[in-house]
């Protein structure tokens, strides 16, 4: 039985690779024109500078080469992550902008599947219907988004996912997971707030070194391929002068409306996140557990950040399932307005995944409001759920 198993997975995988491989030739040109148009590019442009120890944040030098395969943008498309996070990229400068796209998008996939079935473990219920996480899942708008852009909030998934499922019986690996979404540590303020406060609180110092480990290791990896990259990085951020930038967060619209000459703005909401989410450990500090109260922390630290796109919310994927975990426990003390509430969230994913449809530009401000519709749903679903069991609890 075991073995017509993997004979079977074995036949639909290598169906599957060369229905892809036909797919791919069939459409060699159409592909290698939009991938010049995606974010996986600037990753291409990174490693392939890198790998000649060069400057990969070099705007001149990346626009030249981008030109050279096509990319008709007058700015070019530039890695912005810090030089720890370069090891994901540099592997792609051996290839061609096209093999660099099929591959960053199969280790895409690859992360989208891992940390779906981690999140599972972590939420799903054994009487759950096996359906509900996937189609919640797969259609979180942010997840088509992150593929269609070729962006890397799928791997920042990942790493979260991994520490929240490692924390308590591999300390170490989960710290070292943690590198991940470490690539952009401004998306997760909050939670970078709490997870140290707890490292010291708890003294897990193992988490902690297990971090340090791979941040040195990938520090020096990037030290050795640039020399000076720290120095480049730093030039690419004032090159870049991002604080004259429309960033497409909610931070950035209330700046854009308001404080238009005031960046600091932007940083205010993640200020009051952080006092919160401080007050938030504090009051559970003693029954803190990183599966229960962490996605809290995800959705709270993404509607603050000062700098996101729609496809970084990712990263919100394990809140997003814990929600559905809430309302399936909920189920049987949901009102006609509550299901009414729950069905506008799922129309209001939908309207996402419609403008996405759209080809919209995440640059057009449009999807500002996302943030507010996951942080809605994680809080209304918990709040299902306190009722819920408060009400089961009355009953006996």
């Amino acid at each position: 039985m075991a073995s017509a198993k993997k004979i079977t997975t074995a036949v639909v995988v290598i169906t599957l690779t060369v229905i892809v491989g036909v797919f791919l030739a069939s459409r060699t040109a159409v592909i290698r024109n939009n991938v010049v148009v995606r974010d996986s590019i600037a990753y291409w442009a990174a490693g392939h500078f890198l790998i000649d120890h060069k400057n990969p944040y070099s705007h001149e030098s990346v626009l030249q080469l981008e030109r050279q395969h096509g990319y008709k943008g007058d700015r070019p498309l530039v890695l912005r992550t810090p030089p720890w996070s370069l090891f994901m990229v540099a592997p792609l400068g051996f290839l061609t902008p096209l093999w660099a796209w099929v591959i960053w998008m199969g280790i895409l996939l690859w992360t989208l599947i891992t940390g779906m079935r981690i999140c599972r473990l972590l939420y799903e219920m054994e009487a759950m219907p096996r359906n509900l996480f996937p189609i919640a899942g797969y259609l979180f708008a942010p997840v088509p988004a992150c593929l269609v852009a070729g962006q890397m909030g799928l791997i920042l998934m990942l790493g979260v996912t991994l520490f929240l499922y490692w924390e308590k019986r591999r300390p170490v690996s989960a710290g070292a997971a943690l590198l991940l979404p470490f690539a952009k540590p401004h998306l997760l303020l909050p939670f970078w707030t709490v997870v140290f406060v707890w490292a010291v609180f708890q003294k897990r110092y193992r988490v902690v070194g297990g971090f340090l480990i791979s941040f040195i290791l990938a520090t020096g990896l990037a030290l050795v391929l640039d020399p000076n990259v720290f120095r480049d990085y730093r030039d690419m951020l004032q090159t870049s002068s991002i604080q004259r930038e429309f960033i497409p967060a909610l931070s950035g619209v209330v700046r854009l409306l308001f404080f238009r000459r005031h960046f600091w703005v932007q940083f205010i909401p993640a200020g009051v996140a952080l006092l919160w989410s401080f007050v938030l450990f504090l009051n559970n500090r003693r029954e803190w557990d990183w599966r229960r109260h962490g996605p809290a922390l995800l959705v709270v630290s993404v509607l603050t950040t000062p700098y996101a796109w729609l496809a970084d919310e990712t990263i919100l994927l394990p809140a997003i399932l814990q929600g559905v975990l809430f309302v399936y426990q909920a189920r049987h003390q949901l009102t006609i307005r509550n299901k009414i509430v729950l069905v506008v969230f799922a129309l209001l994913n939908f309207l996402l995944l419609l403008i996405l449809r759209s080809r919209i530009p995440f640059s057009t401000g449009i999807y500002f409001w996302s943030s507010l519709v996951w942080f809605g749903w994680y809080f209304y679903a918990k709040a299902l759920h306190r009722r819920a069991t408060a009400i089961v609890a009355a009953r006996y």
